[in-house]
């Protein structure tokens, strides 16, 4: 892990960046320019981004260079993924893609505190790393994926911690969606200020 005090957030581990379709949450269906960071300690049994983790294996890309390739792809949105993009200092980043008029969000599990300036913060908060309070705070979107039926005891959990306007999402997990949908449509409708998120990007065969 790279860790805040050891690097100035000039340049950063970077596993891709592509022009793609949001397929999650409350942004769903908008056009948007992706960067995914490597490095991640969380690490998800179900993580479908396992390749990320190792932050050795991708290459360190400098900012001007991220901010160059999402001005270049015509994308009017920003989305920070990884990995987990809030264990670097993301505020040189945030602030050069916003001078060039971009919006831009970030999708973090909440672990560390979110440094950097965002329009739109998804906390997706994890058991074995759990969300600090200070980030769940911040979110505009909590998205809780759900595996188990244990979850929506996590999910509620989290819900106490976030803002007033904070929008709630339940999210099944990609492998085992068929078996926890039901699940979740009967849970919405019992606790109907949650909504559902699915990946439909997946559906849609998109990254």
């Amino acid at each position: 892990m790279i860790s805040k005090n050891k690097t100035d957030g000039e340049s950063l581990p970077v596993m891709e960046y592509f022009y793609s379709i949001q397929g999650e949450g409350r942004h769903t269906g908008k056009a948007a320019f992706f960067i995914r960071l490597g490095g991640c300690d969380v690490g998800c049994h179900w993580c479908d981004v396992k390749e990320s983790w190792d932050k050795n294996k991708h290459p360190i890309k400098e900012v001007k260079e991220l901010v160059q390739q999402a001005k270049n792809s015509g994308a009017p949105l920003v989305i920070i993924t990884g990995g987990e993009p809030a264990m670097y200092p993301l505020d040189k980043l945030t602030k050069a893609l916003k001078k060039e008029g971009l919006v831009v969000h970030i999708e973090t599990s909440g672990a560390y505190n979110i440094d950097g300036e965002f329009n739109w913060i998804c906390v997706s908060p994890k058991k074995k790393k759990p969300p600090l309070q200070k980030s769940l705070q911040a979110a505009d979107e909590l998205k809780v994926v759900i595996y188990n039926k244990d979850d929506f005891n996590w999910a509620e959990k989290n819900a106490l911690g976030v803002n007033e306007k904070c929008k709630l999402f339940l999210q099944p997990e990609w492998g085992k969606a068929d078996k926890v949908m039901p699940w979740i449509i009967e849970y919405i409708k019992n606790n109907p200020s949650w909504a559902v998120s699915l990946q439909t990007h997946k559906y849609l065969n998109l990254r």
